[in-house]
């Protein structure tokens, strides 16, 4: 299992977000772009701009990845916290 530490190698500091040079780096920046980019103060500026068929892609490709790789265990667990 992965943990995120936030702390990225090379001595870069956890708010620098770089991919393509390898998969840990990758793993580490998501975690920190998926972090910002559901920040409260983002999400109250950008969610009222989408157009239906964009809250509606967000939403599709979001469930589809934790469909295809959460068991439902782990979806009620992580993702609805029962």
């Amino acid at each position: 299992m992965t943990t995120f530490s936030h702390t990225l190698a090379a001595g870069r500091q956890a708010t620098e977000i770089c991919f393509g040079l390898t998969r840990r780096l990758d793993e580490e920046s998501l975690a920190i772009f998926l972090q910002r980019a559901t920040g409260d103060a983002l999400l109250r500026t950008l969610i009222p701009r989408l157009a239906e068929g964009e809250v509606a892609a967000v939403v599709d490709f979001l469930t589809g990845l934790m469909r295809g790789h959460l068991s439902e265990e782990e979806y009620h667990q992580l993702f609805l916290g029962d």
